[in-house]
């Protein structure tokens, strides 16, 4: 009889502007995981691309920032072979964009989340909208636009934004996390600022119209081919909107499990979700995000996360804990849909080598 899989790597840090966002995820998962009895071994990725080993990952892990160092990529194809399964936590770009998830697709290795096709749409916000539009989920009005667009017709793009699009606008890069580069703008002048920063952070950015007397409401997904949905809840803050700083720093901000909305309106959410979820192919996890208008009863798909965040105070951990399902079975239950869906890929696919290697090397 086989051994139960207890042994993760965890991938922790990397080079998006959620480096540390990442590091508390994983020190949280690590720490709960580890008291459950699986065995970890963490390697963080550096903010310059390198990859510590995991004597030095624990050390980032507990300072909560890896800067420099490190070695090649070889190093975590090693290290995933010695592992059941890998627990991908880098958020943002090369993290949660499909990159890593290619990268592990290439070893052969199962883990936890969605497969890279999923990744990559959820995480660019343009063709998530693109995809979700096509099949009639309801959305706010949106615009997206290329930096060549900007450079070269920029007051035919402004002028397309006010005259279309409801204030205030909400200005965002295309592929971006923990509201990293956001702005809200409600005169000419912000919106151009919003735009002009949102593009040091990416070649294409979205601008969304403005939702009147919107509430925030969030579910947890959970599953593979037949996802359920967890409890709903919601996010209040004092700031403007839920940028970085209220998510991660503004004591203010509160979850409210469950969220004090109609219970048709709950029912609506997680259908909605669970739709989504299955048409964009998601897998393991994620959490999905909507917009209440209860003055309409009116519910708009804002955004699917397929790598939600597990720090302390995440919104989804403490969904599925108002459901019953505690931080270390829920851990569990990643591992087992992360194997599940390897086996269903592996049948799927024809065998090849286990490791892709380019003159005798790791690549």
């Amino acid at each position: 009889m086989s051994q139960k899989p207890r042994r993760i790597l965890v991938l922790a840090g990397g080079q998006s502007e959620e480096h540390e966002v990442s590091l508390m995820s994983a020190r949280a998962v690590t720490r709960e995981a580890e008291a459950a009895g699986f065995e970890c071994t963490v390697q963080v990725v550096t903010r310059e691309g390198g990859i510590l080993g995991p004597a030095q990952s624990r050390v980032a892990l507990a300072e909560g920032n890896a800067s420099k160092g490190g070695t090649h990529w070889g190093a975590l194809a090693t290290a995933a072979q010695a592992c059941d399964v890998v627990f991908p936590l880098i958020h943002g770009t090369l993290g949660e964009d499909g990159t890593l998830q290619g990268f592990l697709t290439l070893l052969g290795r199962p883990f936890i989340g969605s497969q890279t096709l999923a990744s990559a749409v959820c995480m660019d916000k343009s063709m998530a909208k693109e995809v979700l539009k096509a099949h009639s989920i309801p959305q706010t009005d949106y615009l997206t636009i290329t930096s060549e667009q900007w450079q070269t017709t920029s007051d035919t793009m402004a002028t397309r934004i006010t005259q279309n699009l409801a204030k205030p606008w909400f200005i965002k890069p295309a592929n971006s996390g923990s509201s990293v580069g956001i702005s809200r703008a409600s005169d000419s002048k912000r919106l151009a600022q919003g735009i002009e920063e949102a593009f040091t952070y990416d070649r294409r950015i979205v601008v969304e119209a403005g939702v009147e007397k919107a509430r925030e409401i969030e579910v947890g997904i959970l599953g593979n081919g037949r996802p359920e949905a967890s409890e709903v809840g919601e996010i209040t803050y004092q700031a403007e909107f839920y940028d970085y700083h209220a998510k991660y720093h503004d004591n203010r901000s509160k979850i409210h499990i469950p969220a004090d909305v109609p219970t048709s309106i709950a029912e609506r959410v997680k259908e909605m979700a669970v739709q989504a979820y299955v048409l964009l192919d998601c897998a393991g996890f994620a959490r999905i995000d909507f917009f209440y208008q209860p003055e309409h009863q009116n519910v708009l798909l804002n955004e699917i996360n397929t790598l939600p965040g597990f720090t302390p105070v995440s919104m989804f951990p403490s969904l599925w804990q108002a459901k019953g399902v505690s931080y270390s079975a829920l851990i569990q239950k990643l591992v087992d849909l992360a194997l599940e869906r390897h086996r269903e890929l592996r049948h799927a696919r024809a065998r090849g080598p286990a490791l892709l290697r380019v003159s005798g090397a790791y690549c």
